[in-house]
């Protein structure tokens, strides 16, 4: 059992993170970061969830780029083949669930 306190969690890195769990080839991973990632296609599913600070998330479908902002407590559901960037507004810490090895 562990307890894993998010707001004080601050990686040395953008997107630096902390290892939650992998559960059967699927990780939970904290993120921290004040700087935007890139754009990518994850390999399977992503669940991305926001724990603190705000994140603009742009992604793409049909080749129109969409935009919405995050909130604390908001979740970010990137289905199979969508492209997407996370952009933090200031500094973020950010809950993934996905696939081990996903960019």
């Amino acid at each position: 059992m562990k307890i894993f306190r998010a707001r004080d969690f601050k990686a040395d890195r953008p997107w630096g993170a902390l290892d939650v769990a992998d559960m059967g080839g699927i990780t939970t991973r904290l993120h921290w970061t004040d700087r935007p990632y890139q754009w990518h296609v994850n390999d399977g599913e992503e669940v991305f969830a926001v724990l603190d600070g705000r994140v603009d998330m742009h992604w793409r479908e049909g080749g129109v780029e969409h935009v919405a902002t995050l909130e604390a407590g908001d979740i970010f559901y990137a289905t199979v083949g969508t492209e997407h960037v996370a952009h933090p507004i200031g500094e973020a810490r950010i809950l993934v669930v996905e696939r081990a090895g996903s960019i």
